[in-house]
């Protein structure tokens, strides 16, 4: 069993604690950290929203919500009854006036308390509440603001929301959250990287032929249509989590494990990425967009009908991309990346294919000459698998097959792995930003979207139809098989 190293005690604010986020992921996270002794007692967890409510009938929802969304067997109800003592409320109007008195008299019972500011809200507020708690002195040397995103729409808004948050917080003091940062298999591509020379020496052009990168959504648009509507797959998803991806896969080793350090290579990287221009855009992108169809042998109804009605949408639920970094390492080796929703599987992960072998010493009916291949399977189960060939057992000759050295983390470790919000909370205590976001590397990954979204903007083309419970249209089939290659499609 790893062993626990508690944090400080903290004050840790919520605004927006009635809603989604909350409730499906911050108050779990926090009852499993309490659960296993990382939260001193004297903390306090405070839920702040516009709704009038008493401190017991907060306390009430989050029984319910970690009733409905932490399994059975985790919860233990003196645990449980333990973590709900210290959840605490404020009625706090994020855009208004009203209950910043309140909140600023409860904090003043613990001046001395490391203050994380949880801002699970519409990006529209943060700049209000950020200034409504620098008037009402609730920054100090221990405050942290921790946003989520989407931090904009585009570069012009990302800027505004930085622009106002950064009036009042220091950079320092700013955690730009990507839950896909904080999951165990995207860490241990820094540990599998830079801590094994073996893998280190082949991450080159030399070597590897190419890189995909797949995130895929079982799941339509569910609750959130109207804020997907405007937002769409290359905003919601690649923009911030598979460049991030990319760029913890194409980095060079940054001097220490610091947090600019490692923030100051994944912004080379981003830096690094060639636009794609309206030229060339029809031969390395694909846009799709959901129909009906079927999806765990349940038919569900396309994207449509999922908006509420049958008016036509131009917005993404799938993209397929063909990137390039232009810097020495990775010349002439391309990266595929793709999402949508309404796939077959829920699946992320990231292939790194090596170069086949440019002679082989077999009899060619002797095995399909399979390149090596790296997979890094970010879930459903988290762990890292090497595909080697090896012969077959047995007499007869000389017969290969490709077989997996296979690491599941969580089989090899015996222990469950904490969730990435759950590391993530507890790194905003530390005020460790190394799995943050910086501010550049915010707005250079939106210029980079920004010009792809311009690119898409001057040709005005539908996105393709697939049906769900597929990998996409047959357009990201092609992308990728025209260069001789095939996407990686296993199930798990």
């Amino acid at each position: 069993m790893a062993t626990i190293i508690p944090v400080a005690s903290f004050d840790c604010v919520v605004f927006g604690a009635t809603g989604d986020l909350t409730t499906r992921k911050l108050l779990p996270a926090l009852y499993y950290r309490y659960k296993d002794g990382q939260i001193p007692g004297t903390s306090r967890i405070i839920g702040a929203s516009r709704s009038e409510m008493s401190v017991e009938a907060f306390r009430e929802r989050a029984r319910d919500a970690l009733k409905r969304f932490v399994p059975a067997r985790d919860l233990d109800e003196d645990k449980l009854g333990a973590f709900l003592d210290h959840l605490d409320y404020v009625a706090v109007d994020g855009a208004g006036d009203d209950g910043w008195e309140d909140l600023a008299a409860k904090l003043a019972e613990r001046p001395d308390q490391v203050r994380p500011y949880y801002l699970a809200t519409s990006p529209d507020l943060y700049g209000s509440i950020c200034r409504n708690l620098s008037v009402h002195g609730l920054i100090g040397e221990k405050s942290r603001v921790v946003l989520e995103k989407p931090i904009g729409k585009d570069l012009k808004s990302a800027r505004a929301i930085n622009d106002a948050v950064g009036e009042v917080f220091p950079e320092e003091q700013i955690f730009r959250i990507d839950h896909y940062l904080g999951k165990e298999t995207v860490q241990n591509l820094l540990a599998l990287r830079f801590a094994n020379t073996i893998f280190e020496r082949l991450w080159t052009a030399d070597v590897i032929d190419h890189v995909q990168i797949t995130v895929g959504e079982t799941v339509g648009v569910e609750g959130r249509a109207g804020y997907y509507d405007t937002s769409g797959a290359l905003r919601d998803m690649v923009q911030n989590h598979l460049l991030q991806l990319l760029c913890l896969m194409a980095m060079e080793s940054p001097l220490t494990l610091d947090a600019n350090s490692v923030r100051d290579e994944k912004l080379k990287v981003l830096r690094a990425l060639k636009p794609i221009t309206p030229n060339d855009v029809q031969a390395v992108t694909v846009r799709g967009q959901y129909a009906a169809g079927a999806v765990d042998g349940k038919p569900v109804e396309g994207y449509r009908a999922d908006l509420g009605g049958e008016t036509a949408s131009r917005t993404e639920t799938f993209v397929a991309l063909k990137l390039e970094v232009q810097s020495w390492r990775w010349a002439g080796v391309p990266f595929y990346i793709r999402t949508g929703k309404r796939l077959p599987q829920k699946l992320s992960e990231i292939v790194v294919q090596f170069r086949a072998s440019p002679f082989s010493i077999f009899p060619a009916e002797s095995f399909g000459r399979e390149p090596n291949r790296l997979v890094i399977r970010l879930q459903p189960e988290e762990g890292i698998k090497l595909e080697v060939m090896t012969k077959d057992p047995g007499p007869g000759g000389m017969r290969l097959r490709p077989t997996n050295l296979d690491i599941s983390f969580e089989e090899t470790f015996k222990q469950r792995y904490p969730d990435a919000y759950e590391r993530l909370l507890m790194d905003v205590v530390r005020g460790n930003a190394t799995l943050f976001m910086r501010r550049d590397e915010v707005e250079v990954a939106w210029a980079w979207a920004d010009s792809l979204l311009k690119a898409w903007a001057d040709r005005p083309e539908p996105p393709r139809s697939y049906p769900a419970g597929s990998w996409g249209p047959t357009a990201a089939i092609a992308l990728i098989e025209r260069d001789g290659r095939t996407w990686h499609e296993e199930m798990h």
